[in-house]
């Protein structure tokens, strides 16, 4: 059931969401309102629903944006495609989605806007685990566990002789990727005997009402359900730590920390309506990230993000390193490639 304070948040956003229609709408009769197309990640949609409903309201209906929720992956077909202005994006972009971009001449700028920490969550009546390793998750979610890992005591002898059920993204979402690759070693390695779901409160309603669930979800889905969920501290070989603020910012939370992105069409921003957008979200990103739950980045990253985009820089910085557990500061300063 959901808070008092949690049916208020999402009573206000419909109202907003309903003013914002109406203004859209009373302002464009007789003319053509501009249109910005954004489409991807679940993860990031809290934090881009947020920035548009401010642009809109800023430009009093002037211009126009939806923003759907595809998964990343499904997102990235439609963008790769020049379907959509702008990317959500829970991962970088993928090499086969690279090369999707070249064959449709779509280019791109890479933005981060946030960071996020995978949270492993399990029941609060959950009373035997208090901490879990990183090799100890792989043994869990790698492909060679499927029907053979299936009750808590193969991992860890003194843990209950009880089914062991998962929960965790569906398999077009870019968690799902980025899981997979920090803790299996590999994208898209995975055991597919689990509940897997694009919809993040469905897996937060599955974990919360089964005493032997275990998963991983975005930190901000964590923090707005804490009197439901337990987060799982994660030895990644320098002891169990917590998600946390402090720990996602200052790089311990690794491997399971990561950056949270938008790409924008070369095209799109050399339209006055988008490139005003992105401007208002890159000022406005560390606010609507602390208000939706993740991590702001630090101000020097915003401020770089800004400086590349007016550069109008293509491409990707990820193409030659891996995502998981790297820090975003040195990221960002190698040279993009497409």
């Amino acid at each position: 059931m959901f808070s008092t304070a949690k049916i208020w948040t999402y009573a206000a956003a419909v109202l907003l969401a309903l003013y914002v229609a109406w203004v859209v709408a009373a302002s464009g009769k007789g003319r053509t309102v501009p249109l910005i197309t954004i489409d991807g990640s679940s993860t990031v949609f809290p934090i881009t629903e947020a920035a548009a409903e401010d642009f809109q309201l800023a430009q009093q209906g002037r211009i126009r944006i939806t923003v759907g929720i595809s998964g990343t992956g499904g997102g990235f077909k439609k963008f790769c495609r020049g379907e959509t202005d702008i990317q959500d994006a829970s991962r970088p972009i993928a090499p086969a989605e690279r090369e999707m971009c070249r064959q449709h001449g779509v280019g791109y700028h890479e933005l981060p806007v946030a960071y996020d920490a995978m949270t492993i969550v399990v029941s609060r009546r959950n009373t035997w685990i208090d901490r879990i390793t990183l090799e100890e998750l792989k043994r869990m979610w790698e492909p060679s566990a499927q029907r053979a890992v299936t009750r808590w005591n193969q991992i860890r002898p003194e843990w209950p002789d009880a089914p062991l059920q998962l929960f965790g993204a569906g398999s077009d979402s870019g968690t799902f990727d980025y899981f997979t690759e920090a803790v299996v070693g590999k994208a898209k390695a995975s055991r597919g005997d689990y509940t897997a779901s694009e919809d993040d409160n469905t897996l937060v309603q599955g974990i919360m009402r089964d005493r032997y669930a275990l998963g991983y979800l975005p930190y901000g889905y964590y923090e707005n359900n804490q009197h439901q969920l337990r987060a799982i501290p994660v030895d990644a070989g320098h002891g169990p730590i917590l998600p946390s603020r402090e720990t996602v910012e200052n790089g311990a939370y690794r491997p399971l920390s990561r950056p949270l992105l938008i790409y924008v069409n070369e095209k799109s921003a050399a339209r006055p309506e988008v490139e005003q957008f992105v401007e208002s979200y890159l000022t406005a990103a560390g606010r609507l990230a602390t208000e939706v739950g993740f991590v702001p980045l630090p101000g020097e990253v915003y401020r770089m993000a800004a400086e590349h985009f007016r550069a109008r820089r293509v491409g990707t910085v990820f193409a030659a390193k891996p995502a998981a557990g790297l820090p975003l500061i040195e990221i960002v300063k190698l040279e993009p490639a497409l």
